[in-house]
């Protein structure tokens, strides 16, 4: 059991990277868009602050998870 949690352990370090990079991305592109249409760019960043959420989340999950046991 102890693998499945290191394994998850390095899951949500990855998704949680992985949705932090796509945050960003999702704000510069509504910086980059802002001038030409509002709308589109209240989406993006509507859709950076769901993917911050959803990082939030993941993070709580991490911190949830039990330490793995040490094998003697």
């Amino acid at each position: 059991m102890d693998d499945v949690k290191e394994k998850l352990r390095i899951l949500l370090d990855y998704w949680i990277e992985h949705n932090n990079e796509h945050e960003q991305e999702f704000r510069e592109w509504a910086d980059k868009i802002g001038s030409l249409s509002n709308e589109v760019t209240q989406q993006l960043r509507e859709a950076a602050a769901k993917m911050s959420a959803a990082s939030a989340e993941l993070m709580k999950a991490k911190q949830a998870l039990p330490e793995s046991k040490e094998r003697h």
